[in-house]
């Protein structure tokens, strides 16, 4: 068999054409031994039919492995002439001949240098991509972020205000009235910035796992 590995042809045909030598010779050789199994078959009964006969099963059985041996060596050699031929003229692709889709090679041909240049840049796009996809997350965990206490100052200061309302409603307009007024209510501001505290820290925390 052809050491050749014609991969050429392997990509053309879907098969390397030594396995289709290969599976070629295999058919041969089954339907040779197939068909000395019948000949014997035949001999044997044809000798039943004459009682007098000294040739024994052994003998033939003998005899076809003999001819088998030689109708295998001939064989062989003419394979050999066979797959010659058939690698040269029926299953080689000739060197002047380019695949459709190797088309692209001949419009835009390429050294090994350039090729590796080209890898190279691939390369150092990939890792610019991953680089500002890192930094596109973190800023829109961010802005997250920023929503979140932008939403709860806006919180603080509706409720500032609506206590500016109940001190002018109970007539607390100067500012040591106002404190104490507030210093009453303080327990709910600190309710309100505890509630932050929790929602900043759960978002840090939420930050770090990214």
């Amino acid at each position: 068999m052809s050491i050749n590995p014609m991969a050429y042809e392997a990509q053309f045909f879907g098969f390397t054409p030594q396995t289709c030598m290969l599976r070629i010779y295999i058919a041969f050789q089954d339907y040779l031994f197939e068909m000395m199994l019948v000949v014997e078959n035949v001999i044997l009964k044809k000798l039943d039919g004459f009682p007098g006969c000294k040739i024994s099963p052994s003998q033939i059985r003998k005899g076809t492995e003999k001819f088998l041996l030689f109708m295998k060596d001939h064989f062989d050699k003419l394979f050999s002439k066979m797959e010659e031929m058939l690698l040269q003229l029926v299953l080689n692709i000739p060197e002047n001949v380019l695949l459709p889709e190797d088309k692209v090679h001949e419009q835009y041909p390429y050294t090994k240098e350039q090729f590796q240049a080209l890898q190279d840049e691939i390369q150092q796009l990939q890792q610019q991509y991953r680089a500002e996809a890192s930094a596109g997350q973190a800023l829109r965990a961010e802005l997250e972020e920023q929503n979140a206490v932008r939403a709860e100052l806006e919180k603080m200061l509706q409720w500032f205000d609506g206590l500016d309302n109940i001190c002018r409603e109970h007539g607390t307009s100067n500012f040591k009235e106002s404190f104490a007024f507030l210093t009453q209510n303080s327990k709910k501001l600190k309710d309100v910035l505890k509630d932050v505290e929790k929602k900043s820290n759960k978002m840090k925390k939420h930050d770090r796992l990214l």
